[in-house]
């Protein structure tokens, strides 16, 4: 409880806030880890919706008859 205490008394107003990746950029850890999160989530997405358009170009339309691959 002691360290608590001094650590509250040592940081002010900032005691309990999130810190900023950089001082300048208003963004702040939580926000940025977040923000990894969903972009690597879109980029998979991404991925298996490109093989999936791949599949279906290369086997599925030729299959069906829809177009023949030269």
């Amino acid at each position: 409880m002691g360290e608590a205490k001094r650590r509250k008394t040592a940081m002010g107003e900032k005691y309990g806030q999130e810190t900023r990746i950089l001082p300048w950029v208003p963004i702040t850890k939580s926000q940025s880890e977040k923000f990894v999160q969903w972009t690597t989530k879109g980029a998979w997405i991404g991925i298996v919706l490109t093989v999936i358009g791949w599949i279906t170009i290369r086997f599925i339309g030729p299959a069906f008859g829809w177009w023949q691959v030269v």
